[in-house]
């Protein structure tokens, strides 16, 4: 198989980024360059971001996090400042939780609090499920853990996947991916044409947008037998076994991951739905809508419970 052609976005596109004064850090995996943000001291605390977003979606919740720890908020292959491959195909679950397994060697993380949303959940949980003596704690933010659909109530099924199938279709076909457009669609809050331009930034033109065409093929909405679907079903086997702590904190206002917190409060025997957090006035990117909140809850639950 051929190495993946890889391009690189300008440093100019991320000049003068609003609220985001962080130095950059990278490393190598394979040969792609991988992007990541290093804030703070002490245990790792390690945010994963999701479609089509990067590393600048946790920018809100880095100051008070980073007073409790150090924060490590990379970037996928394909967004923020790390290296893109140009076609589709080259990226895989596969690929990803690779990558994730090479940063987190590179850095000798060990008591990792790992905070997760979208696809940061899915390839982030199963990781966490796969190196549980590498993690102490899990918060789990408007994410899922689909499988494909199980036998009986086909139709069903199909009528619930129906929004998803479509959303899937139009980022791989449409001419321009609309990236900023994507997010401020996903916020509850107003954003503004600064940060929709951040949000824009890696993606100087279509050729770097492989990565967010490819991360909804990647969900197993559909078949059992889809690659990513072995390891979602084996994180959710492992997470059925989770004792250590768990924060779960979803937004009011996210039509894509509503009501996939009683799913993770049902399978992960540690998670207590009484402690379960609704965000409220905040959409799927609750990060951009109430990133100071969040890093707050995170906050007095480590205090709580000692993770």
């Amino acid at each position: 198989m051929s190495a993946p052609e890889i391009i690189r976005t300008p440093e100019d596109r991320f000049l003068h980024l609003p609220g985001f004064e962080y130095t950059p850090n990278y490393f190598q995996h394979h040969q792609a360059r991988v992007h990541f943000l290093k804030e703070g001291y002490g245990r790792p605390i390690l945010c994963l971001h999701g479609e089509p977003s990067w590393s600048f979606l946790y920018r809100k919740m880095i100051p008070e996090l980073s007073k409790i720890g150090t924060v490590y908020a990379p970037d996928f292959i394909g967004f923020g400042k790390s290296d893109k491959f140009t076609k589709i195909k080259d990226y895989t679950f596969n690929m990803h939780y690779n990558m994730l397994d090479d940063f987190v060697k590179s850095q000798d993380l060990k008591d990792i609090i790992l905070v997760v949303q979208d696809w940061g959940g899915l390839i982030g949980l199963s990781y966490a499920a796969d190196h549980p003596e590498l993690f102490s704690g899990l918060v789990i933010m408007n994410t899922g853990l689909p499988t494909g659909m199980k036998k009986g109530k086909l139709i069903r099924q199909l009528k619930r996947a129906l929004p998803f199938l479509i959303w899937q279709n139009y980022a791989r076909f449409v001419p321009k991916l609309r990236v900023s457009k994507i997010v401020a669609s996903g916020c509850a809050q107003w954003v503004t044409d600064d940060i929709k331009a951040a949000y824009d930034a890696p993606f100087p033109d279509e050729s770097f947008k492989a990565g967010a065409r490819a991360f909804p093929l990647l969900v197993p909405a559909i078949s059992e037998q889809h690659p990513s679907a072995l390891f979602t079903i084996r994180a959710k086997e492992k997470l059925s076994q989770w004792q250590k702590p768990v924060l779960i904190m979803f937004s009011d206002k996210d039509p894509i991951t509503r009501g996939q917190h009683k799913m993770f409060e049902g399978l992960i025997p540690s998670a207590d739905p009484s402690a379960t957090i609704i965000v409220k006035d905040a959409g799927h990117f609750l990060q951009e809508d109430k990133g100071a909140e969040l890093a707050m809850h995170i906050s007095e639950w480590l205090r709580k419970t000692g993770a």
